[in-house]
């Protein structure tokens, strides 16, 4: 059988790839690898607004139930608030139910340990090889035994004073716009911003089951745009479909990317003495005009593969403060041990409010530089000819020359496709658009 988890959790169709008796089994085997010789373990369970949510949150926590772990329900909470609550109610594990920013026909399970961070490969393969093996040697308790449901109503109060806390500094005078995707933030955004003296005007936070992050939210941003100047409002938030991620709009409608997020809170925190090692961890997907804007700064940068899961991995080994990716997946690990939207929005507010600068001022030490992202499509076996082919290399290296050290490229294979994705950056977008390619033709006739 091949792997079921994906770099987030496991994801499909729900009720077709993603279907109940899977959600059981994976509550089952879930709760007895996390919790492993503890008595009475406790498990949080949350989930986002997609339709789906209700079917597998019963058969997740029947699973939950059935090796005799409590499973402590809190409905509707933003994927950060597991992480958090996690930590704070002492519980063993936790699990979320969500796609993130996927269309409403996806949903996913993501399991969190009682440290509150993402598994490892290695704890998340034992879930699986107990799922596969039928459950040998898991418990069938019976009678007193058997594990409880208990519904907890004030989680989401709980991570909405947690949010608040990590400022410094009440939001008065500012107008803030909020799009919740019609997501898990619908309530949490709103009552966060608001009761920190925000005047919050807000779009799509009428979750109907099926709406969730249609043409909204952080990956549809462009109503976000319009209504922030329409409302004449300082700055504009977009979540995703379970808030772990943010992405901002200028007072001017510009979208503000997570790049961008990650230079302006750098530079704020490297001026208050708080982050380590004046380091920030992003991807090899960031933006070179990110690298170059934290260079002025005296900030460096440290890449890692793709995955806001790798960011973590980085920071945690050496202690960094801040890290994350363009989509605007930002960590600060001082508060959270996942991307955290509402956490995000907040750190930026606050310094917006701090300096007395628009969001546009401050976003303007960053320079973004044109990005083109080509597809070449070619087998699986071949993914890394552009390691090998001599070619290849040669036209890499005579590409990397034109650029003048102001650009770069970078050939990534896709983790789920037969493809590999050329990226080229630099100053000129139709110098790159040319180069990119003709570089992916000449991977494609190689390789094919």
């Amino acid at each position: 059988m091949s792997r079921i988890f994906g770099t987030d959790g496991v994801r499909g169709i729900a009720n077709k790839e993603l279907t109940a008796e899977i959600a059981y089994n994976l509550g089952r085997a879930g709760a007895y690898v996390l919790t492993e010789g503890t008595h009475k373990p406790k498990i949080l369970v949350g989930k986002d607004t997609r339709i789906s949510g209700d079917m597998l949150e019963a058969a997740l926590v029947a699973g939950i139930l059935s090796v005799g772990a409590e499973a402590v329900c809190l409905g509707v909470v933003p994927t950060p608030a597991i992480a958090y609550l996690t930590r704070e109610y002492g519980a063993d594990a936790g699990v979320m139910i969500s796609a993130s920013h996927n269309p409403v026909q996806d949903n996913g399970i993501k399991f969190f340990d009682n440290k509150g961070y993402k598994l490892s490969d290695e704890l998340e393969d034992s879930i699986q090889s107990t799922i596969e093996s039928n459950f040998d040697g898991v418990p069938v308790p019976i009678g007193a035994d058997l594990g409880k449901r208990v519904i907890e109503e004030a989680g989401l109060e709980e991570y909405v004073e947690f949010a608040k806390s990590t400022i410094d500094v009440d939001l008065k005078g500012m107008k803030i716009a909020l799009d919740c995707a019609n997501g898990a933030s619908f309530k949490a955004a709103v009552d966060t911003f608001r009761s920190l003296g925000a005047e919050v005007v807000v779009i799509n936070n009428d979750p109907d089951g099926i709406n969730i992050n249609k043409n909204c939210g952080s990956t549809h941003p462009e109503e976000l745009m319009e209504y922030v100047v329409k409302k004449g409002c300082d700055l504009g938030l977009a979540f995703d479909g379970d808030a772990d991620r943010c992405l901002a709009v200028d007072e001017n409608g510009k979208l503000i990317n997570g790049d961008f997020i990650i230079a302006i809170c750098a530079k704020s925190f490297k001026a208050q003495k708080r982050l380590k090692g004046d380091t920030a961890v992003v991807t090899v997907m960031s933006n070179l005009g990110l690298e170059i804007a934290l260079e002025k700064e005296n900030i460096k940068t440290i890449k890692t593969k793709v995955g806001d899961r790798y960011v973590l991995e980085e920071m945690v080994k050496e202690g960094y403060k801040l890290g994350g990716e363009q989509s605007g997946h930002v960590i600060f690990l001082d508060y959270n041990t996942t991307g955290d939207g509402i956490v995000t929005g907040l750190q930026l507010a606050a310094v917006v409010k701090k300096s007395k600068k628009t969001l546009s001022e401050l976003a303007s030490m960053m320079k973004e530089l044109p990005q083109v992202l080509v597809n070449a499509r070619i087998p699986n076996s071949k993914k890394n000819i552009h390691e090998i082919d001599e070619e290849i290399i040669k036209e890499i290296k005579e590409i990397e020359k034109s650029l003048h050290g102001c650009g770069r490229v970078l050939i990534r294979p896709s983790g789920t496709e037969a493809l590999v994705r050329v990226m080229l950056e630099g100053e000129n977008q139709e110098e790159l658009d040319k180069m990119a390619h003709s570089l992916a033709k000449l991977i494609e006739k190689k390789a094919n």
